[in-house]
């Protein structure tokens, strides 16, 4: 199977975890399986013609915390790095259709122009889930990702990709369920990786899944192949 290694992610964890066992750091994997249902959660992306709107879904929380080299979610306010970003959705947002609306928000300058929009409130009480907007072009795109209902433990996605079409994409986290995990104890107790595919339009575009064993890519998030879901 080829695969590339080309999205680097690590695992952030507050400094009192590390004194917990291997497995106890690795629970937020298993907290995935309660979030499943996290698209649930979030609203409407309100689509504006000409334009690519990114968002991420799939755990309790995640930000778009960069793209390219401007700040977009501050990792420690958990809002708009730059309040002038933020694009407030237009009245009747909840009730009017999604093309309706879009077109009554306000256009980007250009290329280097970034909004966020609300998109709505995390699974995380407090914070609000963000999507972004930006025009279509060649795209390095931060993500953090909160498998756990717990800020202190963070998995880092990153990813460059050529946004060529506009539209709706949406970086989606899931956990690999292997249906042929056998052997010991330890090999079943062992939590399942941590996998993110890239959607355009709800099409599946690029999957890249965290390895979790021995070697030189440990901790990263390594592309895999399509007809290979969730291998890594």
């Amino acid at each position: 199977m080829n695969k590339t290694r080309f999205a680097i992610g690590t695992s952030t964890v507050m400094a009192a975890s590390f004194f917990l066992s291997g497995c106890q750091l690795l629970s937020g994997y298993q907290k995935i399986d309660e979030a499943e249902n996290a698209q649930a959660w979030a609203g409407d992306i309100l689509p504006v013609a000409g334009e690519v709107n990114i968002a991420c879904v799939g755990t309790y929380h995640c930000e778009i915390v960069q793209i390219d080299k401007k700040s977009i979610i501050a990792s420690n306010s958990h809002e708009p790095a730059d309040p002038t970003m933020l694009a407030a959705r237009p009245e009747g947002a909840e009730t009017n259709t999604k093309r309706a609306i879009g077109a009554e928000m306000p256009a980007l300058a250009d290329k280097k122009s970034v909004k966020v929009v609300p998109l709505s409130a995390s699974a995380i009480e407090g914070l609000t889930n963000y999507y972004a907007r930006v025009l279509p072009a060649k795209r390095e795109i931060h993500i953090n990702f909160y498998p756990e209902d717990n800020l202190g433990y963070i998995e880092r996605f990153a990813m460059i990709h050529d946004f060529t079409d506009a539209g709706i994409y949406q970086l989606r986290a899931y956990q690999n369920k292997s249906s042929d995990k056998a052997g010991s104890l330890l090999e079943a107790a062992s939590p399942e990786p941590l996998c993110i595919e890239l959607l355009q339009d709800d099409e599946v575009q690029r999957r890249f899944c965290k390895q979790l064993g021995s070697g030189e890519a440990q901790g990263e998030f390594v592309e895999t192949g399509l007809g290979n879901k969730g291998t890594a």
